[in-house]
């Protein structure tokens, strides 16, 4: 493993990290065999923003007496009240989910304390200008998180976030997508071909690229999700490329913008943990992205990144796994695979139980339309 240190913090993490997501509803013992592949391999970075009990129970048992060897991200803000993943800004419910991690995790101390999906000019005053700052600040000051961060999605936001000064990192949604398509849509404009063709150097949308460069000039580590797009860069008919990148093409562009620490990588078994920690032995060819980003296809907005950001819904949908079915239906609506079909059903609720409140719209950071796609969902499946 190869390891870069987090801004001033003294702190080193892998340049590959493990997303927590994949561990939500699996069982202890799948569980357990991601993380100890994990930490076979070096990786020591581990983001848990997941607020259900059982997963972070099933974690703290997973990394019981190698707590020394794990770098936690913990979020703060980060619920599930009524039982489905939230952001809260109100203080108390923040204390009580973030304190009850530590329990969880049997840990007296968090790594990295993130304030959970600040994205808006709302989120930042939420968080920035009240008593959750303080909050986080006493924290450290006790030593019970050793930094503190924010996950964030937009280049602009996140750019006031790290001129505050308070953080020591920010979570940041880093890939060549996103880095091509238009600011107002929090992703990326096309790349200058003749540039690119030349130098081989990304001219990226100017933001984020302002983005990456302050936070290695003000020593403020990124930690990269969607570093493969929620695994559309690899599909070669999803990505918006003329042809798929390969995981190490994907985790190399991540490290190779200014300010990046590690790429946080969602891993749903232990082969795709040793799949992802293959980028070490790759060589310079095979980490070369610049032919695959010369030939940029399209913009990337309206992409679900199966996060499922956009909840709590009201009608318990589980957006995220709606939308990932109606994706792999889409991709041959002549003979959708019957296990597609089989799990869509099995899902409690389905696209016909939408009822286009557009809550969800207002809150996903890559303006998906919902409400399309649960229509969309209701025409593939007839429910």
């Amino acid at each position: 493993m190869l390891y870069r240190t987090i801004g001033k913090t003294g702190i080193s993490a892998g340049v590959i990290g493990l997303g927590g997501g994949y561990l939500d509803d699996k069982p202890y013992a799948e569980v357990e065999g991601i993380i100890g592949a994990a930490l076979d391999q070096g990786i020591n970075l581990l983001d848990v923003f997941m607020p259900g009990k059982a997963v972070r129970n099933h974690i703290g048992r997973a990394i019981r007496g190698k707590r020394d060897k794990v770098l936690i991200q913990g979020h703060i803000g980060s619920t599930d009240i009524h039982e489905q993943n939230d952001v809260s800004r109100d203080l108390e419910t923040c204390k009580k989910y973030f304190e009850s991690l530590l329990v969880d995790l049997n840990t007296d101390y968090i790594d990295f304390g993130m304030f959970f999906f600040v994205d808006t000019p709302k989120d930042f005053s939420d968080v920035f200008e009240s008593g959750l700052l303080t909050y986080a600040q006493d924290l450290k000051k006790k030593g019970i998180i050793r930094a503190i961060g924010a996950s964030c999605h937009n280049s602009v936001t996140a750019r006031r976030i790290v001129e505050t000064g308070v953080v020591d990192l920010i979570m940041f949604s880093v890939n060549p997508a996103f880095d091509m398509t238009p600011a107002e849509s929090d992703i990326y404009e096309l790349l200058d071909e003749v540039k690119l063709k030349q130098n081989f150097k990304l001219q990226i949308e100017p933001t984020r690229a302002a983005l990456y460069r302050l936070c290695e000039q003000r020593e403020v580590g990124i930690t990269v999700m969607k570093t493969l797009c929620a695994g559309k860069l690899l599909s070669k008919d999803l990505t918006p490329f003329s042809r798929p990148m390969t995981i190490a093409q994907c985790i190399h562009y991540a490290l190779t913008r200014p300010g990046v620490v590690s790429t946080l990588i969602g891993c749903k078994s232990p082969q795709e943990v040793l799949e992802a920690v293959g980028y070490l032995d790759k060589t310079e060819a095979e980490r070369d992205y610049s032919t695959i980003i010369e030939n940029y296809q399209g913009d990337f907005r309206g992409n679900c990144m199966y996060c499922n950001h956009c909840l709590p819904c009201p009608s318990f949908i589980d957006v995220a796994a709606v939308t990932k079915f109606l994706d792999i239906a889409a991709l041959n609506q002549k003979r959708i695979p019957p296990t597609v079909v089989q799990h869509y059903q099995a899902l409690d609720k389905h696209g016909s139980d939408c009822i286009s409140c557009g809550n969800c719209e207002k809150r996903c950071p890559f303006s998906v339309p919902v409400i399309q796609n649960m229509k969309r969902a209701v025409d593939f499946f007839g429910q």
